[in-house]
């Protein structure tokens, strides 16, 4: 029997508790209205005593659960188990009615030790779709793949190990989310190499010097439920060694908690710092549109010798801009509400997203996949705009190209599930709830064979059909061998692999929902870049592939113009308002002095 688990043992039967008297009890905690610099700092605060009750006057008060009580019960029914849990879920929670996503995360990041942070919202809100936005700050510890960041080597199985060392226990008397702690981050589309040895390049450039995959590990989450309107800050008790501790653990995650309440209840909107504005920069390609005319055609020229049926080339945009990052994601989020948006803080790079396509999603064995292809712009009027999605939906070139991406979907899912399991569950629905484009989506889906696991599942999908081609590794090299540069985060997956959980004796694999890196733009040194591609067919083309990235960046090109602009307004507004104050300080002197006279 684990070490850490014979004194409950011992106590089981001393303890009317642990024989399965389920006490729903809730800690009464004391949040002080004072801010602390950090957890530690909470239980020095000075506080104010009701000389009758002897309770703190001046401190909010809110709820932990699961009791410690109800802990104990939880590592009582794992006594047994082969890998007992390590970890336990505790939460406080409070209403989300002044609070927002963006609101959550400054506040949390504006305390924050260094500036690794994420956020991931999505615009689909509803009981089961998107419910959750999740904020995370000060990760303790970060893992990160590449040449000179880290071994150049696969990240999964790096992941897979440092993540299998958190169990989380299972407590059936709350309801989290999925994500409740884990490792959040992306990898980058360049890690196809360890999968697909066949497509590894030496000569690629590294022109944006980012890691090929980092990931965070978080033990304390901030989760907002749009479906209840709460929001939920999840933290940890860590079982120690002897469980004559546990009290100690206990008392250390309740201060956790009460910490990142005290921000979430401080007053006030903090606001990133924002360098003077400059205006009037362009965008440029990295191989301009004769470059990018000349790929298609370069492609067709394969596509007809029956070398490949199709193939997703790409280009990169660059454009300088003094935006603070997150203002540009703010912005962003507006202009293009997507299913998947993020911004994860890299610290020397920033990632900002609102994707269209999920990549891959596992949840208690059963994984999703959503296929898009076939892509059209936005009417200017309703009229226009079903008259094209109609013409989306009836166009021969595009639902060729779909059938074929969700065939390839299809085929890497059987790989790592159960054939009579798979099943295509929505096909070639056109999707409107973008600003500039409309899509074509399916959704394939499958049960993991035993023996398979969700990084099989990732690694068998990764990256998506709708960003190299088919077949798949042979559009890879031939994209590899146009472009000459690495992609980076582009076309790679960000998202979440959550820590498992033991319920009893069973070990349950832990969440991962990740999506594909488009309409997404890596902030570095203050330069934005944007990359886009789109599916190459035996009949498409050249110029109409150009404008089909072009439309594709047109939320994100367009966000960063409208975001400089805004705060050009909003300087001059305040340099009109301090301007107006010093004329009327001035007039009042001067009738001041006449008086006086």
């Amino acid at each position: 029997m684990p070490r850490n688990l014979q004194w409950l043992a011992h106590h089981q039967s001393a303890s009317p508790l642990l024989h399965g008297f389920r006490l729903h009890l809730e800690f009464i905690i004391d949040l002080p209205n004072l801010r602390p610099a950090s957890p530690a700092r909470n239980s020095s605060a000075r506080r104010t005593r009701d000389r009758h009750t002897g309770r703190d006057t001046d401190m909010a008060q809110f709820a932990v659960q699961p009791s410690l009580d109800t802990v104990r019960e939880v590592l009582a029914a794992a006594i047994n188990s082969p890998n007992p849990p390590n970890l336990v879920p505790v939460f406080s929670s409070t209403s989300a009615e002044f609070l927002t996503p963006s609101l959550i995360y400054l506040k949390i990041a504006e305390q924050a030790k260094s500036k690794l942070s994420f956020l991931f919202e999505s615009a689909a809100t509803t009981e089961t779709i998107g419910r959750y936005s999740f904020v995370g700050a000060d990760p303790r510890k970060i893992l990160k793949t590449g040449k000179g960041h880290g071994p150049e080597a696969d990240p999964l199985p790096l992941l897979e190990k440092e993540l299998a060392k958190s169990r989380v226990a299972t407590v059936p008397s709350i309801q989290l989310p999925s994500l409740t702690g884990g490792a959040v981050g992306y990898v980058g589309y360049d890690c196809v190499q360890y999968f697909e040895p066949k497509t590894k390049r030496d000569d690629m450039k590294d022109v944006l010097g980012v890691p090929e995959s980092l990931f965070m590990l978080f033990d304390t989450v901030v989760a907002l439920d749009h479906f209840a309107q709460v929001v939920k800050v999840i933290t940890y008790v860590k079982v120690p060694d002897s469980l004559d501790d546990l009290d100690k653990a206990y008392d250390e995650a309740k201060e956790t908690l009460r910490y990142y309440m005290t921000l979430l209840k401080k007053k006030g909107i903090p606001e990133p710092e924002q360098p003077p504005i400059q205006q009037g920069q362009e965008y440029k390609s990295n191989i301009g549109q004769d470059g990018y005319e000349g790929h298609v055609k370069n492609l067709k020229e394969h596509i007809k010798v029956g070398d490949i049926i199709q193939a997703v080339p790409s280009q990169r945009f660059a454009r300088p801009t003094s935006l603070h990052p997150f203002n540009v994601y703010r912005n962003l989020r507006n202009v293009n509400p997507s299913p998947y948006l993020f911004y994860v803080d890299c610290e020397e790079f920033q990632i900002v997203g609102a994707s269209p396509e999920l990549l891959v999603k596992e949840e208690l064995g059963r994984i999703i996949t959503h296929p898009i292809a076939g892509t059209v712009k936005r009417g200017k009027t309703l009229q226009e705009d079903a008259a094209l999605a109609e013409e989306l939906a009836n166009s021969i070139k595009d639902r060729a190209e779909h059938v074929m991406l969700v065939d390839l979907a299809r085929n890497d899912v059987n790989r790592v599930c159960d054939p009579l399991t798979t099943r295509v569950d929505k096909l070639m629905v056109v999707q409107k709830q973008f600003s500039h484009v409309q899509h074509l989506v399916s959704e394939v889906s499958g049960v993991l064979r035993p023996g398979k696991t969700r990084f099989d599942a990732f690694r068998s999908i990764f990256p998506a059909g709708t960003v190299s081609g088919a077949p798949k590794v042979r559009a890879m090299e031939l994209i590899a061998e146009l472009e000459k540069e690495k992609r980076g985060v582009y076309a790679g997956a960000v998202g979440y692999f959550g820590y498992g959980s033991v319920d009893g004796e069973r070990e349950i694999e832990g969440a991962m929902d990740t999506c594909i890196a488009l309409r997404t733009m890596l902030v570095k040194d203050g330069i934005a870049y944007l990359q886009a591609g789109g599916g190459i067919v035996f009949d498409s083309d050249p110029y109409d592939e150009w404008m089909e990235t072009i439309n594709k960046l047109g939320a994100n090109m367009q966000c960063i113009t409208t975001a400089e602009q805004k705060h050009l307004d909003e300087q001059a507004e305040a340099a009109g308002t301090e301007a107006a104050a010093e004329t009327t300080a001035e007039t009042e002197a001067s009738a001041h002095i006449s008086l006086a006279a």
